[in-house]
C-alpha cells in the first residue's frame, strides 16, 4: 500500500519531465551534453578563482576575471533554479547533499555584494575563496562516488581499529625515542617525539629532528620499515570493500526523484533506498 501510494503523483507538465531527464539523467544524449557543458563550466569557474588569487594575473585581468565570475554565477544560478523547478520534490532536492553543494556554489558571489566598505576586503576575499568548493559539483559526474562512499562506510570499523593501533604504536615509539635521545638531540618532550614518530612512519621525513645515537638510529630504521609495511593495510581494506560494493551495486546515473538517491541498476523498477517507483528516462 505504501509503495503504491508513493507511485501516485500529481501530473506534471511535459516540459518539466523533459527538463528533468536532461538535468538529472546522464544516460540520454541531451543529458550527456548538459553534463559535459556543466563540467566545463565548473572547471573554468574554479580555474578563474585560482587565477584571481595570483597577484600579477589579478592586476592585469582582474576585471575580466570578475566578469567571468558573474557569468558563471548566473549560469549556476539558472541551473539551480531549473533543478528546483523540474524536481518532483524541490524541498527534498534543496536539502540533499548535491542541492546544498549547488546552492553553496552561487551564494558566496552574492554575499560579497552585501559586505560594503574597503575595510571588509579581507571578508570579501574569504567569501570568494569559498567558491573553490564548486569543485564538489564534480560529484554529479562521478558515478563511482557512491560505490566509494559505501565502501568507506562498510570499512569504517576496520579503519577505526587500524588508526587506533597506529596511535598506540607511535605513542610507544615516540616515548621510547624520547628516552633514547633526550633534549640534546631535539627530542625535548614526548609529544615532540611522537610527532617525529608520525613523520617518520608516514615516510614524510622532514628532517627537522634526527636521532644522534646508534640506538636511536636503529629505532628510526625500525619505524621506517614499519611505515612501509603498514601503508598497504588501509588500502587493502578499502579496496576489498570497493570490489564488494561494485559487485553488489551496479552503477548507473538513474536518480530516484523521491529521495534523490543515485546509482540504480539499469533494469531497476523501484528505488533501493525508499521503495518509490523509478521513472524510465527513455519514456
Amino acid at each position: 500500500m505504501i509503495a503504491s501510494a508513493r507511485m501516485i503523483s500529481t501530473p506534471r507538465a511535459p516540459w518539466r519531465d523533459k527538463l528533468r531527464v536532461v538535468i538529472f539523467e546522464a544516460d540520454t544524449p541531451a543529458g550527456k551534453a548538459f553534463d559535459v557543458a556543466l563540467l566545463w563550466a565548473i572547471a573554468l569557474s574554479v580555474a578563474a578563482v585560482m587565477l584571481e588569487s595570483v597577484s600579477s594575473i589579478e592586476l592585469d585581468y582582474g576585471s575580466e576575471l570578475r566578469a567571468a565570475e558573474w557569468i558563471f554565477t548566473g549560469l549556476f544560478s539558472l541551473e539551480y533554479v531549473a533543478r528546483l523547478v523540474c524536481a518532483p520534490h524541490p524541498t527534498r532536492y534543496a536539502r540533499s547533499l548535491f542541492g546544498l553543494v549547488d546552492l553553496m556554489a552561487v551564494i558566496p558571489t552574492y554575499l560579497s555584494l552585501l559586505v560594503p566598505g574597503s575595510q571588509s576586503l579581507l571578508v570579501i576575499r574569504t567569501l570568494r575563496l569559498i567558491r573553490i568548493f564548486r569543485v564538489f559539483k564534480l560529484a554529479h559526474f562521478l558515478g563511482e562516488i557512491e560505490i566509494l562512499s559505501h565502501a568507506l562506510r562498510a570499512s569504517r570499523a576496520k579503519l577505526i581499529v587500524f588508526v587506533s593501533s597506529i596511535i598506540i604504536l607511535v605513542t610507544i615509539l615516540g616515548s621510547t625515542m624520547y628516552l633514547l635521545e633526550g633534549e640534546e638531540a631535539g627530542f625535548s618532550s614526548i609529544p615532540r617525539s611522537i610527532y617525529w614518530a608520525i613523520v617518520t612512519m608516514t615516510t614524510v621525513g622532514y628532517g627537522d629532528i634526527t636521532p644522534q645515537t646508534i640506538s636511536g638510529q636503529m629505532l628510526a630504521a625500525i619505524v621506517m620499515i614499519i611505515g612501509y609495511a603498514i601503508i598497504a593495510v588501509p588500502t587493502g581494506i578499502v579496496t576489498a570493500e570497493i570490489i564488494e560494493s561494485a559487485r553488489a551495486r551496479p552503477n548507473t546515473t538513474r536518480v530516484c526523484m523521491e529521495c534523490m538517491s543515485e546509482g540504480h541498476g539499469a533494469s531497476a523498477r523501484y528505488c533501493r533506498d525508499c521503495g518509490a517507483g523509478l521513472e524510465n528516462p527513455n519514456s
